[in-house]
């Protein structure tokens, strides 16, 4: 008994634990967490949608294009207008087969409205949407 005494308070008498090993799986769920996070680009710009009883929720990843009460079509923030259309959707399509899906403003001109989804079926979508808000009945 007496020489365990004379070891322990030669050591210090303090017995730490390694936290090494934890941090290196903190570190490794936080890579893994924002590795597999999908991020959801929006079109940047305020949109009043119309209203529909119809309305279902689509995929978190798709092509969001906003339409304005100006006439502006935005993607990502900028103003790309209706020949950009085109070669985004065709782009964004080389990667997955996503849906696109037009927000447009209730104030906007349906002939715009028409025209983009015209462009969006000539790059080649599937699927093209307008984005609508539930109807409160």
């Amino acid at each position: 008994m007496g020489r365990f005494r004379e070891a322990a308070a030669d050591a210090g008498g303090e017995v730490g634990i390694d936290i090494s090993p934890l941090i290196d799986c903190v570190f490794i769920l936080l890579i893994f967490f924002i590795v597999t996070t999908t991020f959801v680009e929006e079109t940047g710009v305020e949109v009043d949608k119309p209203q529909a009883a119809s309305s279902v929720r689509l995929e978190k990843t798709s092509i969001l294009i906003a339409l304005t009460e100006k006439g502006e079509v935005v993607y990502g923030g900028r103003d790309i207008g209706i020949s950009g259309i085109q070669p985004l959707v065709k782009r964004m399509l080389q990667k997955e087969d996503v849906p696109v899906i037009i927000q447009a403003d209730t104030a906007s001109q349906s002939g715009l409205m028409v025209r983009i989804i015209d462009e969006a079926k000539l790059a080649g979508a599937t699927k093209v949407s307008v984005a609508t808000s539930k109807s409160h009945k």
